[in-house]
């Protein structure tokens, strides 16, 4: 449903939320590794959150990337999906038809719409936060 760019997004700020519970900086290996992605294709998707705002970040030898507090309790999954995907998972139709509507809907027009609708809602629910505290306790896992 979302692309790989952004299935790594999320799974990146979940990781980077997660060590920022204990105001720790970690590096693009470190997220690369802890995501099961590509270290080059990781450094870019961790520009794109810094300056877009979402991360902070800072150079050198002990540098890396943290969650603000602010930014880790108001940031949600949501916030990815349209940075990297755009609204059109919200939006589109389920069969990529470009007419497609109430007026005009395709075979699984309100169908694929509650699905969409629930996916909308699910993706505003949690912030990094809150999906960093589920991995702390052990509640779920980034692999």
């Amino acid at each position: 449903m979302f692309s790989k760019a952004c299935e790594y997004a999320i799974k990146a700020a979940i990781y980077v939320a997660k060590q920022s519970l204990h105001k720790e900086l970690v590096n693009v290996k470190q997220v690369a590794a802890s995501v099961d992605a590509p270290v080059a294709f990781t450094a870019k998707i961790l520009q794109r959150m810094n300056r877009e705002h979402i991360l902070e970040s800072s150079r050198g030898k002990m540098g890396g990337f943290v969650f603000d507090e602010e930014k880790q309790k108001s940031t949600t999954i949501y916030d990815i999906v349209i940075l990297f995907d755009g609204p059109g998972v919200f939006t589109e139709c389920g069969l990529g038809l470009r007419r497609c509507s109430a007026v005009n809907p395709c075979p699984v027009h309100e169908d694929f719409k509650v699905v969409r609708d629930k996916l909308q809602v699910m993706t505003q629910k949690f912030s990094f936060y809150d999906l960093a505290v589920r991995t702390e306790n052990g509640l779920a896992w980034l692999r």
